[in-house]
């Protein structure tokens, strides 16, 4: 007796299933000065901006340059 096996499924291009729309992400603007803090880092301060792309971070012994999305960083 064979055992049952879930068939793999075709892509079909014309499907009306196919065409979710991703969900649009929300990445969190900064700006210089503002107070934030990170899991691992702890409390900083935002002294540089790359739009949508990075900050860099002083939190005092260190300036880190942290990367979107960020998931670890929180705006105070």
């Amino acid at each position: 007796m064979k055992t049952a096996r879930a068939a793999t499924r075709r892509y079909l291009p014309g499907s009306p299933f196919n065409n979710i729309p991703e969900p649009v992400r929300h990445i969190e603007s900064y700006a210089v000065n503002d107070r934030v803090t990170h899991d691992r880092y702890g409390l900083g301060t935002v002294i540089g901006v790359e739009e949508e792309v990075a900050v860099l971070v002083d939190f005092g012994t260190q300036q880190e340059r942290i990367t979107a999305p960020y998931s670890k960083l929180t705006k105070l």
